[in-house]
């Protein structure tokens, strides 16, 4: 099950202390927050009906390809919001879900009931804001990247925070006219800057990878 595919801001970085520091990011470091998700050409994540079942024809082809296999070897934990945990049904993630790593949930309601977890994908649901999850997210990953993975308002919201190193958008070849945006227009997200860092097509998908600066 992928629910969505794919942070310093300029020399920030996040450290696993989840302190921030000035010290400049080399080239070859890996990132510490990747920021990804899956879109239509005309911008929309999900379409009115709250589905993004349009941009994911291709999840058994991606299966096993060098494409994803990178994804996941580089992931040492996942963040997400509480719309994408509930996507699925969150007692397969255990065995099935492509990361198999600690993912941190940002929500104001964790669930009444946990979720089934084992030694190596556990959860974690953060209330205290989008700082703390992606503090706790990057000592969980270690010397690996936290992966965040939608919704879009937990992209927004991680962005317009300041601390992404990395934004990876992949872009389907599809028109959904209308629906939920990945960058509304009051996501005040305009003091951001990115570098194109790397681009491949992956079968009818078109991944862009953005250095963040502001």
């Amino acid at each position: 099950m992928l629910v969505c595919l794919p942070v310093g801001v300029g020399a920030v970085r996040v450290h696993a202390e989840g302190i921030r520091t000035g010290e400049a990011r080399r080239e070859d470091d890996v990132a510490r927050v990747i920021v990804g998700m899956t879109s239509s050409l005309d911008g929309f994540v999900a379409d009115q009906s709250g589905s993004a079942s349009r941009l994911y024809p291709d999840l058994s082809a991606l299966q096993g390809t060098t494409y994803m296999d990178a994804m996941i070897e580089r992931t040492g934990a996942v963040l997400m919001g509480r719309r994408a945990f509930e996507m699925g049904d969150p007692d397969r993630y255990v065995g099935n879900y492509e990361f198999q790593t600690p993912i941190f949930v940002l929500t104001h309601r964790p669930p009444a009931v946990m979720p089934k977890q084992d030694e190596r994908l556990t959860f974690t649901f953060v209330t205290d804001g989008v700082d703390s999850a992606v503090s706790r997210a990057a000592a969980a990953a270690g010397d690996k990247a936290v992966q965040v993975i939608g919704g879009a308002s937990t992209v927004q919201q991680v962005l317009g925070a300041g601390l992404v190193d990395e934004l990876h958008v992949d872009v389907m070849p599809v028109l959904l006219g209308a629906g939920l945006r990945l960058f509304p227009a009051d996501s005040r997200l305009d003091g951001l800057r990115l570098e194109k860092i790397d681009l491949q097509e992956v079968g009818p998908r078109t991944s862009l990878r953005f250095r963040v600066t502001r």
